[in-house]
C-alpha cells in the first residue's frame, strides 16, 4: 500500500471535558455536541494511508486548537477559551469562568503540545500538502462571521484566499473531492464560506501548502442516518464517507504525478 504524501490535521474532532475544569462547567452535552465538529475523526482520519495524523481528544468549546494565542473571550466568546459556544450557549457557571492561571495550564496541557506536533511533522515527513479538516453546519451558527445566512455547499475549501496553498492545487483538490464523492463540482465552493482558520494561515506556504476542508453536516446528519434524539448515527455512513475521502486524495496524489 502506498502512503499518501499528506498531512492530515483534525482539531475540532474531540468531545471530551479536561479534568481541570471539573467543576466549573454549565454546559450540557447537546451544546457541547453542537459546538463541536461531530464525527470529524470517523470522517477523516486516514490512519496509515497517509504520512500522519494529527487530533485530539479535547472538545473545541474547551480549547480551541484553530485559534491564534490571543484570541480570547472576552473580547471573542468563540476565541481559544471561550466563554460561549457558537450558539451563544454558556459553557460555565456564573463565576467559575477559568482565570489566567487556569487558561495558561489549558493551554500549555492542550494547544502547545497539537502546535507542536505539526511543526515536528512538516519538518521531518516527506508531504506534499497538509489538510485541516473540518465539518460546517447546513446554515451558519449564531457567532458565524459569514454575511450570508444562506445554505452551504456540500463542500467548503480555503487556502486563505490564494495565500495558503496554489489555485492549481486548489481546483485539483477541488475537481477530486467532487469525483471521489460522486457530487456535482459547483457543490464545492473555494474560499466560501471559509477562508481559512488560523492553523491553515499560519502554516500554509510556511514552507509547505495547507488547504482547509469543510464538510457540510447534512451529508451525514441528515434523518436517514442520524438520531437527534440520542445523538446516534448510522456507522456505516461514516465509513462510506471515510472511504470517499481515501479515494478523493489518491485522485489528487495521482494528479500530482
Amino acid at each position: 500500500m502506498t502512503t499518501l504524501p499528506i498531512l492530515l490535521s483534525i482539531p475540532h474532532g474531540g468531545t471530551k471535558k479536561p479534568v481541570e475544569l471539573d467543576g466549573h462547567l454549565s454546559i450540557t452535552n447537546k451544546d457541547l455536541f453542537d459546538d463541536s465538529d461531530p464525527f470529524v475523526v470517523e470522517l477523516f482520519d486516514l490512519g496509515d494511508k497517509v504520512q500522519r495524523v494529527i487530533k485530539t481528544t479535547i472538545a473545541r468549546a474547551f480549547v480551541d486548537l484553530n485559534r491564534a494565542l490571543d484570541d480570547m473571550a472576552p473580547k471573542n466568546p468563540d476565541g481559544l477559551i471561550k466563554s460561549k459556544t457558537c450558539y451563544d450557549k454558556p459553557i460555565y457557571t456564573n463565576g467559575k469562568e477559568p482565570d489566567d492561571s487556569l487558561k495558561t495550564m489549558l493551554v500549555e496541557m492542550y494547544y502547545h503540545p497539537y502546535h507542536r506536533a505539526i511543526q515536528q511533522s512538516m519538518s521531518e515527513l516527506d508531504l506534499k500538502l497538509c489538510i485541516d479538516c473540518h465539518s460546517m453546519a447546513a446554515t451558519p451558527p449564531y457567532f458565524s462571521r459569514a454575511k450570508s445566512k444562506s445554505p452551504r455547499p456540500l463542500f467548503c475549501i480555503s487556502n486563505n484566499d490564494g495565500q495558503a496553498a496554489s489555485q492549481e492545487m486548489m481546483e485539483s483538490l477541488a475537481d477530486s473531492i467532487s469525483e471521489g464523492y460522486s457530487i456535482d463540482r459547483k457543490e464545492i465552493l473555494l474560499n466560501d464560506p471559509f477562508h481559512g482558520g488560523h492553523i491553515t494561515r499560519t502554516y500554509g506556504n510556511n514552507p509547505l501548502p495547507w488547504i482547509q476542508i469543510e464538510m457540510n453536516r447534512k451529508m451525514y446528519l441528515s434523518e436517514q442516518w442520524f438520531n437527534t434524539e440520542t445523538l446516534s448515527i448510522d456507522i456505516s455512513r461514516l465509513e462510506e464517507l471515510n472511504r470517499m475521502f481515501e479515494n478523493s486524495l489518491t485522485l489528487f496524489t495521482n494528479k500530482l504525478g
